[in-house]
């Protein structure tokens, strides 16, 4: 079976990483233009984009959040330092988010975040901590790509795949059944 090819919008934000000072004001525009209600409160913890520091070359490194991906990389172990009392590894700068670390996870029910580059109606111009950097260390960029068509999961079904490879089918769906008996 092959795949069509169609023409997809790629939205992408640019880091350069010789303008960035650590500030920060990405995070917290980000936690905050996520939050319930919209702009409410500023934790870091839900925020799409983190500031992880490269102790080795003392640079700031903003990584927004990628995919979901349900198996730790088996290449993670392969540079290790440790700085000022905290270890790092090249997973603390990678973008997806997995059962391995915590970053990138809703802090209360674990659940994978997404950078959606603050996608709402009206559509912003830019995603906000793009907006906000006035370092201009992140950039925004839209470009078209040839890719193979694929059909893709919406934001409940990235959900809920990543609440079977934690807790299992059987578990989830006796939890639905029994809050959706609570609820009758």
């Amino acid at each position: 079976m092959t795949m069509a090819k169609v023409k997809k919008e790629i939205k992408t934000i640019k880091i350069d990483l010789s303008k960035c000072n650590g500030c920060r004001s990405c995070e917290m525009i980000c936690s905050a233009f996520h939050a319930e209600p919209k702009y409410s409160i500023v934790n870091p913890e839900r925020s799409r984009i983190r500031m992880m520091r490269d102790p080795i070359r003392d640079i700031y490194v903003p990584v927004y959040a990628g995919n979901y991906a349900p198996a730790e990389c088996m290449g993670r172990l392969t540079m290790r330092f440790e700085e000022d009392g905290v270890e790092y590894d090249e997973c603390a700068f990678c973008r997806d988010a997995c059962d391995s670390r915590d970053e990138f996870k809703e802090p209360d029910s674990k659940l994978p975040l997404k950078c959606d580059m603050c996608e709402e109606e009206p559509p912003l111009e830019e995603p906000l901590c793009v907006k906000w950097c006035i370092y201009d260390a992140l950039t925004y960029e839209v470009r078209e790509e040839e890719v193979d068509e694929a059909e893709e999961l919406d934001d409940v079904e990235v959900g809920i795949n990543a609440l079977v490879d934690k807790y299992g089918m059987m578990k989830l769906v006796e939890t639905i059944t029994r809050l959706n008996a609570k609820e009758e």
